[in-house]
């Protein structure tokens, strides 16, 4: 699952467009969307699904391909909106991803999912603190208590988004880290996306 924001002028990536203007941040989240999409989207591994935002944008077509499955991300914050995607969905393990992890590749999720077969869950750390990816085998632990607890007293957009989760899940719980990797909120990571990417693809 890929949480994503429908990518509008000026709605989308607000702290990048303050420092590099509205329609460069516009342009590269755009593409950068889109490339994963297109990148996750074709292995026979995993079903992708889109979790976006605003909700009343996650039936439009025009944005990403129509074969995709879409559901609304919900009202809340962060941790409300995949705690209660998680209690909804069918059994069974699940991934969610961000949309604006440049070095984002199908070989971490298939990586997310070999280790929960062996492990309750799996995260990818983020440079920043937080994390790119969360995994969650649902087995041992109900999916809807699991959603109920695991993001409570979470510091969003802080240092400590991840040790937050891990201290709400039991010792044991998680499997080793996957790769860490940037995501893009400030000029400085945009440069460095910028660099290291193929320029077409943004």
């Amino acid at each position: 699952m890929i949480f994503l924001r429908a990518p509008q002028r000026g709605a989308a990536k607000r702290r990048l467009a303050k420092e590099i203007g509205a329609e460069e941040a516009h342009a590269f989240y755009a593409g950068l969307s889109r490339d994963m999409v297109r990148r996750l989207s074709g292995s026979r591994r995993w079903r992708l699904v889109l979790a976006v935002t605003p909700d009343r944008l996650a039936a439009r077509a025009r944005f990403w391909p129509a074969s995709i499955p879409r559901l609304p991300q919900g009202r809340g914050d962060l941790g409300h909106r995949m705690g209660g995607l998680l209690a909804s969905l069918p059994p069974g393990p699940v991934v969610i991803v961000g949309a604006d992890i440049p070095g984002l590749r199908a070989s971490h999720i298939e990586q997310a999912f070999a280790t929960l077969r062996r492990k309750e869950a799996v995260f990818g750390p983020a440079a920043d603190g937080g994390y790119w990816l969360i995994g969650l085998a649902r087995r041992r632990l109900p999916p809807r208590a699991l959603a109920m607890r695991l993001f409570r007293g979470v510091r969003w957009s802080s240092a400590d988004a991840l040790d937050d989760t891990l201290a709400n899940l039991p010792e044991g719980t998680c499997g080793p880290p996957l790769a860490r990797l940037e995501d893009v909120d400030d000029a400085v990571s945009w440069r460095r996306a910028r660099e290291s990417a193929d320029p077409a693809k943004f």
